[in-house]
C-alpha cells in the first residue's frame, strides 16, 4: 500500500477539478459499492473483504459450515496434488493427493502451494462450438436451483459465456465428481476495459512479460482472498471444495497458456479489438456429491470478481512495478540478442547474485550473504539494452571455455546460473543479466536412459564382439554411453554450445590420463573421450563449449579460454594455464592432441506410434506417463525449469508422436505453429491453462528418451 503522504503547509483551496478528483470514490470504494448492490438485489449477504487470508479461510468456513481447523495432514507438493498415489490415478486419487492421504474423518489439508490443479488429459472434449451468451443473473439463479443435486448437475452452467459486468466468465469443462480433478474455467476482460497503456504490449517481448505479471497477479489476488487452498471437512461425505487456482510461474518469464491476448476474429469486435483472457481452475464445491450450490454462486458472484478487479485491470496495477518488470524483461532479450554478433556465448552481469537460497529453492540468496559477480577486467565488455542503457559484465567467448577453481568456490553455480540464462528471470532474481545463447545445452551421463539409433561412433565404437554404434540402441545406457547419445542428439537439434559439469559426467567418456593410455591401449577401448573431439567441435561445426573441471589438466590444451574462481570471484587463467600445459607433460603423449574431427550428424526419422493426440498423460516435475507405457524420466534435461513446461512437452509428444519425418523438420514446424498461434495449438479447444513453453530442444530430447520410439532410418546429415 503507499506511503501516506507526509504533513505539509497549508496551502491555496484546489481548484474545483482538483477537489472533485479529491472527493471521489476509489477503486476499492466503488467495488465495495457494486458488491453492496448486487448484494441487495440478489439477496445476498453482505460479506465485508477480509483483512488477510486467515479472516479470508475463518468468513467463508463459517459462512458455509466448515472446519476452520488445518485438518490432519498437509496437501502435498506445489501444485499437482500431492506426492501420493503414484502410477495411473483410480477414482477419488486427486483428492486424496491433495488431502495428503487423508480420507475418511479428519478432512484434509490445503491443496499445496498454490499450482493449476488440473488432470492432465481428463475432461473436455476439445470443441470449438459456439457458446450461448447470459448474464450474471442466470448464472446465480441455476447455481441457486440446482443447489443440493447430484454433482453433474453442474454441467447446467457450462459453455454459457456470462456477462459480469466488465467482464465474461465461462465454466468449459465440469469435473466429473467432487473426487476429479477440478473444473476449468476462463474470464475474458475486453482490452479497453483492462485499460492498459499500449506499451504494455510492443514490443512483443513486453506483451509476453506482461501476461507473466497479470498471471502472478491473479494468483496473489487469490491467495490474499484465502480460495487458492480448499476448505473441507468430514472425510468424504462433509463439504469440500472451493479453491481458485492459476498456474503458478517461478523465477522465470515464459511465453504461458494461463493469460493470453486474445486478438482473433471472434473477439475483434469487444471493447478495444480484443480480450484478456485468464483461465484457471475452480474446485466446485459439494457436500458429499450433492451441489453446495449456495457456495458456488459466492465463488462467481463475489470471489471472481474481486479477484479480475484486483488481478486484470491497469486501474488496480502498480504502474512503476509492472514496467519495471515488462523493461527488464525487454532488455534481457536485447542482450541475449546481441551474444552472436559478438561473438560471445554468454554474458553475466555485474552485480549479479547467482546462489540460491537452498538447493530446494529457486529464489536467491540473501543479498547479505551473496558476494556479487564481479567480472575480470580482460574479460569485461558492455551491451546496449533499450530500458537500462547499458549492462557491463563479463563476456564469455565462444570456442572452448573451462571454468577452474578450488572445490566449493562457486564453479558449479556459475553453470547452473548459465544453463537456465536462456529464459528471461523476473525482477529481483538476481540473474536478470545472465543471459546465455539460446541454443546452448546442457549435457550429462543418464545412467539407465534409453537410446534409440544415435550414431555415438565419434565417441564410443568397436564394442566387444565386434558390435558397431552407427545406430545405437540400448533401453539401459550406461554413463558414458548416455552422454555420448545426449551430445548427438543435441548436435542434431541444432545446439550452438555444450554445457558440461565434471561432476556429472562419466569420467572415462571426459578423458583418459596418460598411465591409462599407457596400460589399456587405443585399439583396445572402445571411447574416444570428449577432449579428442572438443576442438573439431569448435573448428569444424561451430559448437561452443563451456566445462566446469576440476580434476584433469590436460583440457588446458584444448582450451581457449581458462576462468578461475576463488572465493566465487572470476579471473581470467588462461595465460597461466597454457605456462603449465607448456611446462608439465604427461608420462605419454595425451589424447587431447589426437582430435580426429567431428563427422556430421545424421537426421533420424522418428515415430512413436503408441502417442495418440488425446490420450491419458499425467506428468511431475521432471516426468511424464503416457496411458499406460513406462515412465518417461526427464530428470537429465536440466533445461526443464517449470512442471509447466514438462506438461507442454507432453502435449508436443502427443502431437508428434506418429510423425514419421526428420525430427529436426518435425520441431522446426511445430516451433512455428506455436509462435503463430501460441501454446493453445498443442491441443486445439481445449484452452488449457498450465502450459509454459520449452524450448524444442527439450522436447527433442523427450522424445527421443521415449522407450518404444521407433527409428525409421536416417536422412542426409547435420553438420
Amino acid at each position: 500500500a503507499p506511503a501516506a503522504p507526509a504533513a505539509a503547509a497549508p496551502a491555496a483551496a484546489p481548484a474545483p477539478a482538483e477537489a472533485a478528483a479529491a472527493d471521489a470514490p476509489t477503486t476499492a470504494d466503488a467495488f465495495e459499492a457494486a458488491k453492496t448492490a448486487r448484494a441487495a438485489r440478489f439477496g445476498i449477504p453482505v460479506v465485508a473483504a477480509p483483512k488477510s487470508m486467515d479472516d479470508a479461510k475463518k468468513a467463508r468456513a463459517e459462512r458455509f459450515g466448515l472446519s476452520n481447523g488445518k485438518g490432519g495432514d498437509k496437501g502435498g507438493g506445489k501444485g499437482g496434488g500431492g506426492k501420493g498415489g503414484r502410477g495411473n490415478p483410480g477414482k477419488g486419487e486427486y483428492y486424496k493427493n491433495l488431502y495428503g492421504g487423508g480420507g475418511r474423518g479428519k478432512g484434509g489439508g490445503g491443496g499445496g502451494k498454490g499450482g493449476y490443479n488440473e488432470g492432465e488429459g481428463g475432461g473436455g472434449d476439445g470443441s470449438t462450438k459456439r457458446l450461448r451468451t447470459s448474464g450474471g443473473d442466470e448464472l446465480r439463479a441455476t447455481l441457486l436451483r440446482i443447489d443440493g443435486r447430484p454433482y453433474p448437475a453442474y454441467n447446467d452452467i457450462k459453455d454459457v459465456e456470462y456477462d459480469l459486468g466488465r467482464f465474461s466468465a465461462v465454466v468449459q469443462h465440469v469435473q466429473s465428481d467432487p473426487f476429479a480433478p477440478p473444473s476449468r474455467c476462463y474470464v475474458r476482460v475486453p482490452l479497453a476495459h483492462a485499460a492498459f497503456p499500449p506499451e504494455c504490449f510492443s514490443p512483443p517481448a513486453r506483451e509476453t512479460a506482461l501476461r507473466d505479471w497479470l498471471t502472478r497477479r491473479f494468483h496473489a489476488a487469490a491467495k490474499r482472498a484465502g480460495v487458492d487452498q480448499r476448505s473441507g471437512e468430514g472425510g468424504w461425505h462433509g463439504p469440500k471444495g472451493g479453491e481458485l487456482l492459476v498456474d503458478l510461474p517461478g523465477q522465470h518469464v515464459l511465453d504461458r497458456s494461463s493469460v493470453v491476448v486474445d486478438r482473433s476474429a471472434a473477439a475483434a469486435g469487444l471493447p478495444g479489438g480484443g480480450a484478456i483472457e485468464a483461465r484457471f481452475t475452480v474446485a466446485l464445491p459439494a457436500r458429499g456429491r450433492s451441489i453446495c450450490g449456495e457456495w458456488a454462486a459466492q465463488i462467481f458472484s463475489e470471489t471472481l470478481p474481486r479477484l479480475v478487479h484486483e488481478a486484470l485491470l491497469h486501474e488496480s496495477t502498480d504502474h512503476s512495478a509492472l514496467m519495471a518488470h515488462l523493461c527488464s524483461v525487454e532488455d534481457q532479450q536485447a542482450a541475449r540478442s546481441q551474444l552472436a554478433g559478438r561473438g560471445l556465448v554468454a554474458f553475466v552481469a555485474d552485480g549479479s547474485v547467482l546462489p540460491r537460497a537452498t538447493g530446494a529453492s529457486d529464489r536467491p540468496m540473501d543479498a547479505a550473504s551473496a558476494v556479487p559477480f564481479s567480472s575480470p577486467p580482460s574479460l569485461r565488455v558492455t551491451l546496449p539494452v533499450p530500458n537500462a542503457g547499458s549492462l557491463t559484465g563479463m563476456g564469455l567467448p565462444r570456442g572452448v571455455t573451462l571454468i577452474v577453481g578450488g572445490g566449493f568456490h562457486g564453479k558449479s553455480t556459475l553453470l547452473e546460473a548459465l544453463q537456465v540464462g536462456v529464459y528471461d528471470k523476473v525482477s529481483g532474481d538476481g540473474r536478470e543479466g545472465v543471459v546465455t545463447d539460446r541454443m546452448a545445452v546442457k549435457v550429462r551421463a543418464e545412467d539407465g536412459r534409453a537410446v534409440t539409433s544415435v550414431d555415438i561412433s565419434p565417441f564410443i565404437d568397436h564394442l566387444p564382439f565386434g558390435k558397431r554404434t552407427g545406430a545405437f540402441t540400448t533401453a539401459d545406457a550406461s554413463g558414458s554411453t548416455s552422454q555420448a547419445a545426449s551430445i548427438i542428439e543435441a548436435l542434431e537439434g541444432g545446439a550452438s554450445a555444450l554445457l558440461l559439469d565434471e561432476d556429472t559426467s562419466a569420467t572415462n567418456f571426459m578423458i583418459r590420463d596418460a598411465r591409462m593410455q599407457a596400460l589399456v591401449s587405443a585399439d583396445r577401448e572402445p571411447i574416444r573421450p570428449f577432449i579428442t573431439r572438443v576442438r573439431s567441435l569448435w573448428s569444424e561445426r561451430g559448437v561452443s563449449t563451456v566445462l566446469v573441471v576440476g580434476g584433469s589438466g590436460d583440457y588446458f590444451d584444448v582450451a581457449d579460454t581458462v576462468l578461475m574462481l576463488h572465493e566465487y570471484t572470476p579471473s581470467d587463467a588462461t595465460a597461466a594455464a597454457k605456462d603449465v600445459a607448456a611446462r608439465i607433460a604427461g608420462g605419454a603423449p595425451p589424447e587431447s592432441k589426437a582430435d580426429r574431427g567431428m563427422p556430421p550428424t545424421p537426421r533420424r526419422v522418428l515415430s512413436a506410434p503408441g502417442l495418440t493426440a488425446g490420450m491419458k498423460t499425467h506428468t511431475g516435475r521432471a516426468s511424464i506417463r503416457f496411458g499406460d507405457e513406462p515412465e518417461l524420466d526427464l530428470g537429465g534435461v536440466e533445461q526443464i525449469v517449470e512442471h509447466s513446461q514438462v506438461r507442454a512437452i507432453a502435449e508436443a509428444c502427443l502431437r508428434l508422436g506418429g510423425a514419421a519425418r526428420p525430427i529436426d523438420e518435425a520441431l522446426a514446424e511445430l516451433e512455428a505453429s506455436i509462435r503463430e498461434g501460441g501454446l493453445d495449438v498443442l491441443r486445439p479447444g481445449w484452452r488449457l491453462g498450465n502450459l509454459a513453453a520449452p524450448r524444442m530442444l527439450e522436447v527433442g530430447a523427450a522424445l527421443s528418451r521415449l522407450r518404444g520410439l521407433e527409428v525409421e532410418g536416417s536422412v542426409g546429415g547435420r553438420g
